[in-house]
């Protein structure tokens, strides 16, 4: 009896620990004071490396550079602590073109608890400001989770991959979403912890096909943030125009 009472008010005491702290409003995003004067030309990576949850890769938009003082980290979270608010980035297949996908994969900065069972993702078409367009294929799958060995502001940064139906994208621009769920009661991480997106920045290293991700067409839908499909370069952010320029994930697929 006085076990369970223990872990009732255990469980009481981080909701209200959470609750409080959700109060308060966390940071939509975690960054370096930026320098929005250097370059961020893009170029095809020669013998790129993608993660290798990312196979076959139809794109990736590069890695984090967490030295680049205009690396940045973007709220991509469905936590006890954020729940819900996911960030959206683009990709244009060329006129002529198509991709078979299989999967999706995002790098995401996170505490080393980080071990997410699952995660959601949602591909869609004409997002603009305010506007969520229309969802081609969305849903929860199981999370493939593989460390890259990088770290930022204190925190580690993981690939989470799904597999997803089988769907043919013909020419065209479409958003990509996957947000890793964190909902493990037991050692109370997800009550407390951050998601973020990586940002890719100075030439998108080990980029596959980067050029095919549009520069400024990162949009976070969040009912915390109140932020409804809004673009991650409006100021109220804080972010300058690189930091929120292009995002660190990929396709899985084949390109016909």
């Amino acid at each position: 009896m006085k076990r369970t009472l223990f872990a009732v008010a255990l469980a009481t005491t981080l909701t209200l620990s959470a609750a409080a702290e959700q109060a308060k409003k966390p940071a939509t995003s975690v960054h370096h004071a930026g320098n929005p004067a250097a370059s961020n030309e893009l170029k095809d990576a020669v013998s790129p490396t993608p993660p290798t949850l990312c196979k076959p890769c139809a794109f990736y938009g590069g890695d984090l550079d967490p030295s680049d003082p205009n690396a940045a980290g973007l709220s991509d979270e469905n936590t006890f602590y954020v729940p819900g608010s996911s960030t959206y980035t683009a990709v244009d297949i060329p006129t002529g073109s198509s991709v078979v996908v299989q999967g999706l994969l995002v790098n995401v900065q996170a505490s080393a608890a980080f071990d997410p069972q699952t995660a959601s993702y949602d591909i869609r078409t004409g997002i603009s400001e305010g506007n969520g367009g229309t969802s081609l294929a969305s849903g929860t799958a199981n999370a493939k989770v593989v460390a890259t060995g990088r770290t930022f502001n204190g925190a580690y940064e993981y690939t989470i991959a799904v597999d997803v139906p089988k769907i043919l994208l013909t020419s065209g621009e479409y958003w990509f979403n996957v947000t890793p769920t964190c909902m493990n009661t037991l050692d109370g991480s997800c009550y407390v912890f951050r998601q973020f997106e990586s940002n890719t920045t100075a030439g998108g290293a080990n980029n596959v096909r980067g050029l095919l991700q549009p520069a400024h067409a990162e949009y976070l839908n969040s009912a915390l943030y109140g932020a409804d499909f809004n673009n991650w370069c409006d100021s109220q952010f804080g972010l300058n125009s690189i930091q929120c320029s292009r995002a660190s994930f990929g396709v899985i697929g084949v390109i016909q």
